[in-house]
């Protein structure tokens, strides 16, 4: 049978449906990260099945089984996508790939150098879209590993190991206050000095918070009142407010350092440093994913080498 003939009338979209049903269990949950209708993935799924003479898949009430055909197909339609994103990168015609980047990002990234990283990826990729969820580290792992998101800008420390994953550098806290506190005028700050004001923390859970409660509650004659938030930018907003004292990554708060809406405050202890990594699955991404994931590592780390030679930011620990 020649190779242009009716019966190898398929496409990549049908070869995309099927792999997303199958990574997914869900016909309805890959019509959503398709952006298309559970419909269209049906007849997609259906149209493959009718041209290829099998049945890939089983249906049941709720669920989603391949068939031994189906699981040995799998593979193969991972390796046809695969090959069509490196046809496009041989070509050098980026802007020919096109869908969508689920990103997941903490807030840290997002005040930094996010920004950067977008511009760049626009231009190599003009017809990719990105879907951005803002959320911890914590509740990004459990999303990635769900798949609801495509590639993590996150910190650890990690629950689980991904298959991919790049260096976006480490990011150090400081201690802040509203300059109104007088505690910058002091050269060396005290535990109980700092007890005075409520301490605003990340959120409960994270490894800062843990880190902050378990270094207080060292003092047991000391009343830390420990304020947590999963909103660092309110937290640092409060911050200036006089609302109490922070821990924050020093990156995040360069502007206000400067303009004297916060000072630095001289404490001789702080969380330890958050290391960010961009985190993926290695074996079932686009090809777009992992070059998105070079290129975070590439812009973060300047970031981070531009921050330190040009600011004066004493950190510890």
């Amino acid at each position: 049978m020649p190779f242009g003939s009716d019966a190898l009338n398929f496409n990549l979209k049908q070869l995309q449906a099927f792999v997303w049903v199958a990574d997914l269990g869900s016909f309805r949950k890959a019509a959503d990260r398709l952006n298309t209708t559970q419909p269209n993935i049906s007849s997609r799924i259906a149209s493959l099945e009718s041209v290829l003479d099998v049945s890939l898949m089983e249906r049941d009430a709720g669920s989603v089984r391949l068939t031994s055909k189906g699981q040995m197909l799998l593979e193969q339609a991972r390796k046809v996508l695969a090959a069509t994103d490196h046809f496009i990168e041989a070509a050098n015609q980026d802007a020919l790939m096109n869908g969508q980047l689920r990103l997941g990002v903490t807030e840290m990234v997002v005040h930094t150098w996010l920004r950067d990283f977008l511009r760049v990826l626009k231009d190599r990729y003009p017809n990719i879209t990105v879907e951005l969820t803002v959320d911890l580290s914590a509740n990004l792992e459990k999303e990635l590993f769900e798949r609801s998101i495509d590639l993590a800008f996150q910190s650890g420390p990690f629950k689980r190991e991904t298959t991919g994953s790049k260096d976006l550098g480490v990011f150090p806290l400081i201690w802040i206050a509203s300059p109104e506190t007088g505690l910058h005028s002091r050269k060396q700050v005290s535990m109980e000095d700092l007890v005075h004001y409520p301490i605003l923390t990340h959120a409960r859970g994270t490894q800062p918070y843990q880190e902050v409660a378990a270094h207080f509650a060292s003092r047991r004659d000391l009343a830390a009142r420990l304020v947590p938030s999963s909103n660092l930018a309110a937290c640092i907003h409060m911050t200036i407010d006089g609302f109490g004292t922070a821990t924050v990554p020093a990156a995040m708060v360069l502007n206000e350092l400067q303009n004297g809406e916060l000072v630095q405050v001289n404490y001789g202890w702080t969380p330890k440093s958050l290391s960010f990594s961009a985190r993926y699955d290695a074996e079932k991404s686009a090809q777009f994913v992992l070059r998105a994931a070079e290129i975070s590592s590439e812009i973060s780390l300047r970031f981070a080498l531009e921050f330190a030679a040009k600011n004066r930011i004493v950190t510890v620990g």
